[in-house]
């Protein structure tokens, strides 16, 4: 396992702030949201509800409004067993979004893609931001895009592809494991040129783990904090929430709440979400409790 020196404390030098291109996103006691926009017909939580462009930019603005701080657009469905899309179809469905969203806002925009000619296309179109699920590794142009573009890079974690991930996910030490792969990431991305301060890395939850693996994985999360780079999580309505729950078929938004104001107690600096409203709103009466000392 790759280690750090036994004296660091990543908490005792705070992040300050995450550059994007043509902007800046700063930290402060509680994490940022990241309202999700699936521009797609086949999305696991909301199937399609956003799919036309009309009804994708009014709720990209209205999570805006409700207090993200990022909204992440994608045209990809990335749930287990979700069929690819080509990339002129994916380019189709996210540009006209990321242009009508930039036109109407300054909110940062993230592009969810792993494909580098649609990650370049949303970038030239407004999105400041590339989070690409396959950690840069999908596409061999995507470094190349991410250092030319000078965007905000989210390298995310995960076991296999969409379509084998849920398939028999194993791991010696499932946060060790993670640990390792993302500090690896981390130092390719440095290697090609990729400013740290533009480097945000996701463990990804609920991408090729079981059920237990993403219960350690939330648990053990501060360990990620010593790789000096804004850690995303996202939670949101995944299917281990329902299986908590004892209840597959059951609302996944509370579920997803604990565990926002968990990782927000635990100092990680994104949080992906559905229902950003509820969950600043939260957040916020978090952030009072602990000037009065609670936390």
């Amino acid at each position: 396992m790759t280690t750090v020196p036994a004296d660091h404390d990543p908490q005792n030098i705070p992040l300050r702030c995450w550059k994007l291109k043509n902007s800046t996103l700063p930290f402060g006691s509680m994490p940022l949201l990241m309202g999700i926009v699936n521009a797609t017909p086949d999305s696991f939580s909301d199937g399609g509800r956003f799919f036309q462009h009309e009804r994708a930019v009014e709720h990209a603005l209205n999570l805006v409004a409700a207090g993200a701080s990022i909204v992440d657009v994608g045209g990809e469905s990335t749930r287990p067993y979700s069929s690819p899309v080509d990339a002129d179809e994916e380019t189709g469905r996210v540009v006209p979004v990321i242009e009508s969203i930039r036109q109407q806002s300054d909110v940062a925009i993230s592009i969810d893609t792993s494909k580098a000619v649609v990650a370049e296309a949303a970038v030239a179109a407004g999105a400041n931001i590339i989070n690409d699920v396959t950690g840069l590794e999908g596409d061999p142009e995507m470094i190349r895009v991410a250092l030319e573009s000078q965007a905000g890079i989210c390298a995310m974690h995960m076991q296999g592809t969409p379509q084998t991930m849920q398939d028999d996910p194993q791991y010696d030490d499932v946060v060790g494991d993670i640990f390792d792969y993302l500090h690896e990431r981390k130092s390719r991305l440095l290697d090609a040129g990729i400013d740290q301060a533009r480097i945000c890395l996701d463990p990804g939850v609920g991408f090729g783990k079981t059920h237990q693996h993403n219960i350690d994985l939330l648990a053990g999360c501060e360990k990620f904090l010593e790789l000096d780079c804004p850690i995303l999580i996202g939670h949101s309505r995944k299917g281990f929430i329902g299986k908590v729950l004892g209840d597959k078929q059951v609302e996944r938004d509370s579920g997803t709440l604990a565990i926002s104001i968990w990782m927000a107690q635990k100092g990680m600096h994104v949080l992906r979400v559905h229902e950003v409203e509820r969950t600043a709103r939260a957040l916020k009466v978090l952030d009072g409790m602990a000037g009065f000392g609670v936390m």
